[in-house]
């Protein structure tokens, strides 16, 4: 349904629909999960990205899960979705509890390795790159620092 629409205008809906689903998430509490996947390049670099709303920070690709999706398909989707890539194997990385707009979410964490370059949507993604796992770019969101914390934790690079 999203792809209906020019990409210009769904990247320009894009901030007003995160705020309405923020402000959603803030006043109904809802239990929320989703997946982050942190993929390297067979160098070892980090995929990382910028989204079309939210804050403006590098973030790992990823999204919610749909109803009775399994995890492991979904960071799938969520990384084909955004940046064109298959992924042919996923790691288990961790299952974080943590809070997000106010909502409390079960974040399951995943690695997966790829050798092809991103090509980001140009909806919800607007820019994607690799990144030395030892030198990350400046602003990392608060919960990509986490999930590559506990990825490092992991001994997965």
């Amino acid at each position: 349904m999203a792809n209906l629409l020019p990409a210009p205008l769904h990247r320009a809906l894009m901030p007003l629909a995160h705020r309405i689903r923020h402000r959603w998430r803030s006043w109904r509490k809802v239990p929320l999960a989703g997946v982050s996947v942190v993929v390297t390049n067979i160098g070892g670099d980090v995929l990382l990205l910028k989204h079309s709303y939210g804050p403006a920070v590098w973030a790992l690709p990823g999204g919610a899960l749909k109803a009775g999706e399994d995890p492991a398909e979904a960071a799938r989707r969520e990384v084909r979705e955004e940046l064109g890539i298959e992924l042919a194997r996923l790691e288990t990385v961790a299952v974080l509890e943590e809070e997000i707009s106010g909502s409390p979410h079960t974040a399951h964490v995943f690695a997966g390795v790829c050798d092809r370059q991103p090509r980001p949507d140009g909806r919800e993604v607007v820019e994607a790159r690799f990144f030395p796992s030892h030198s990350l770019p400046e602003p990392l969101g608060r919960t990509t620092r986490t999930r590559i914390a506990a990825w490092k934790g992991r001994g997965v690079e």
